[in-house]
């Protein structure tokens, strides 16, 4: 069944569109490509967390347009490879790299990170993973595969922000899932499934307050260009990417979706 609403493919297919830069621009504290909720400080954050350095190497499940990626090798100096299921998204990912003269130890591949990935174990110091670990089924079998990829004392972390801390009704699950597959998880059910891949939980904390505070700048970014991205999108594909907007902010926003970063380690 086809997405309700196209989010991916046009999004990386129109980049570096003038209404979609000036969106990004607004909405985050610099544009570095995002289709998510993380800002720049927040990436900050999290490569303190994953405690990158020179000689070390690192994995980014779901990539996009590899922006994170870039500056995660540009500030710690780290080998840094990204993966993504989306074809235009590599595309963007690679000429970025290549802008930026990061071709050396940054690279991207296509690949579908719901199966086994395309490493050998142990090559990685770090698994990092931004809102997207949603999109994955098979949740254990994931997990499991980024402990196989990990050396012996590396880390992982991803967010995700479809923890299900309320009540929820039809249309608004619809509504939240309409740019494809979702997997809404329990509240606990990620540490869980850490422990039983043979990760050491090392934090876990809530980041609900950004996607509430993202989607507001998101949508009504986009809704003062609404001219020019009908142009670009449709009206129908414009008003669908507002009508999910709405419904992150709604749930975000009451607390009844919530977005936590969970921090492991492999013994």
């Amino acid at each position: 069944m086809p997405n309700e609403v196209d989010l991916y493919d046009g999004h990386y297919g129109h980049l570096d569109a003038d209404p979609l830069v000036a969106v990004r621009r607004e909405t985050y504290d610099e544009d570095l490509g995002q289709a998510s909720w993380i800002t720049l400080a927040e990436a900050r954050e999290f490569l303190r967390a994953l405690e990158l350095a020179p000689g070390l190497s690192a994995l980014e499940v779901a990539c996009g347009s590899g922006g994170v990626l870039c500056r995660m090798a540009l500030e710690t100096g780290a080998s840094c490879v990204g993966v993504d299921i989306n074809p235009e998204g590599i595309e963007a990912a690679t000429r970025r790299a290549h802008t930026l003269g990061l071709a050396s130890r940054v690279s991207f591949q296509l690949a579908d990170a719901g199966r086994s990935l395309p490493f050998p174990d142990e090559s990685f110091d770090a698994v990092f993973c931004n809102d997207s670990i949603n999109h994955l089924p098979g949740r254990l079998e994931v997990l499991r595969d980024w402990f196989r990829v990990l050396r012996s004392g590396g880390r992982v972390l991803f967010t995700d922000p479809i923890v299900v801390t309320g009540q929820l009704t039809n249309e608004e699950i619809r509504a939240r899932s309409a740019i494809g597959f979702f997997l809404f998880t329990p509240l606990g059910c990620n540490e869980r499934l850490l422990a039983e891949s043979g990760f050491l939980v090392r934090d876990v904390r809530d980041l609900t307050e950004a996607v509430a505070s993202v989607s507001r700048r998101w949508r009504d970014a986009r809704g003062r260009r609404r001219d020019a991205l009908v142009r670009l999108e449709g009206e129908q594909g414009f008003d669908g990417l507002q009508r999910f907007l709405d419904a992150v902010h709604t749930l975000a926003a009451e607390r009844r979706l919530s977005r936590f970063v969970y921090l492991a380690s492999k013994p």
